[in-house]
């Protein structure tokens, strides 16, 4: 590793093999990065929820969301970056054997709606989320947004040789009354490089 750029991108010297790592909630690593650990493959699926009171439905109060995520340490240096349940861990690296590359770029594959049981909808984009991280400061290389309602959006980049994270902290717009019930949905998220 060389020098770092910020408290949340950190640039890594080149290495073979060339590696893409991306983290949502938990992962998995055999020891943090600078120790010599590698990523391994984690398939758990977080959940992030947030329950709306009968007497608060649909007055326009953003609701708070929490995760069921335990992933509040960086496995870059094992640094306590998140604060779990209130935010989700997103992150991860971009390796190449040799120099400068364009960035990989992180996805989200979002469905049209949340549904429940009886095949109600709420929209995706009554979910949004902002961006931070313990002893961060400048932007995030994963910053704040809204979800779409249905189809693919962008959500960061990760340049060649770095290491980047945020935590992400959701809430629900709570800004329409839909019919009772549990509303699910999954989005997936994926990492490209060029």
């Amino acid at each position: 590793m060389s020098g770092s750029a910020a408290a949340y991108t950190l640039t890594l010297a080149p290495a073979s093999p060339k590696t893409l790592y991306l983290q949502v909630g938990v992962g998995s690593f055999t020891a943090n990065y600078n120790a010599g650990g590698q990523p391994g493959n984690n398939t758990t699926v977080n959940k992030v929820s947030a329950t709306v009171a009968a007497s608060a439905v649909g007055n326009g109060t953003p609701q708070a969301m929490s995760t069921d995520s335990t992933a509040a340490k960086s496995f870059l240096d094992g640094y306590a970056y998140c604060s779990v349940p209130g935010q989700l861990y997103i992150g991860g690296f971009y390796r190449t054997a040799g120099g400068t590359t364009a960035a990989a770029q992180v996805t989200a594959t979002v469905p049209t709606a949340l549904t429940n049981a009886t095949g109600d909808t709420i929209p995706f984009s009554k979910i949004q989320w902002t961006s931070s991280g313990n002893g961060d400061s400048g932007a995030e290389p994963f910053p704040a947004g809204t979800f779409v309602n249905g189809g693919v959006q962008n959500v960061g980049a990760m340049a060649s040789n770095t290491w980047n994270e945020s935590c992400w902290t959701f809430s629900y717009l709570n800004n329409t009354v839909p019919p009772a019930g549990t509303f699910t949905g999954v989005v997936r998220y994926t990492m490209s490089s060029p």
